[in-house]
């Protein structure tokens, strides 16, 4: 297959714009394999602001980044994404990307999910600090029951974006069995 996946074409929109000293938010950290993605991208001047509700996920993160000498590059919190305006670093800078992977931590517990109300919160707090032509990635995961609710919330939520103000485009393979994940990304116009 020659098309990409979609999570290598959720991280060449991060790539496009990401550039070494920017400020980027990985808002569900999960196993930090984003985390440590974009620890990369944004050098040792730049800064990734991480977060994750689950300690697990936050410790399987720290991990990662120690074994990639990346610590240094990256702010973890243990806490909702819809939380991110409690966080001093978000709250002082500009983000130029952000990258979600929406649906429960990858062989963790599946009663914990990600939700459309908090997702879509965090996906304000974000576009505020955006800077233009900045991006929030978001890779949606909907093969499970809440996953289904989520993704109809977010997608109401980002087609309702002012075209004049954010471009919003879908990437998704169409002819996939069992409701393949989909990439949304929305990139700040203004």
């Amino acid at each position: 297959m020659k098309l990409k996946g979609v999570l290598p074409f959720a991280r060449t929109l991060l790539q496009e714009v990401v550039q070494p000293g920017d400020t980027v938010v990985d808002a569900t950290a999960g196993n930090g394999h984003d985390t440590l993605f974009l620890a990369t991208l944004v050098g040792d001047t730049g800064m990734v602001i991480s977060c994750d509700i689950q300690a697990d996920a936050i410790q399987a993160t720290a991990e990662r980044l120690s074994q990639a000498n990346m610590v240094e590059r990256v702010e973890l919190h243990q806490i909702g994404h819809e939380q991110l305006r409690h966080v001093s670093a978000f709250k002082s800078t500009a983000i130029k990307a952000a990258v979600f992977n929406l649906g429960y931590l990858p062989k963790g517990d599946k009663r914990i999910t990600t939700k459309g109300d908090t997702t879509i919160e965090a996906i304000k707090q974000i576009y505020c600090q955006l800077t233009n032509e900045g991006r929030i990635v978001l890779v949606i995961y909907h093969g499970h029951p809440e996953g289904k609710v989520e993704k109809d919330a977010v997608l109401d939520f980002t087609r309702s974006f002012p075209q004049e103000e954010a471009h919003v485009a879908m990437y998704q393979f169409v002819n996939q069995r069992n409701n393949p994940p989909f990439v949304v990304v929305i990139e700040k116009r203004k």
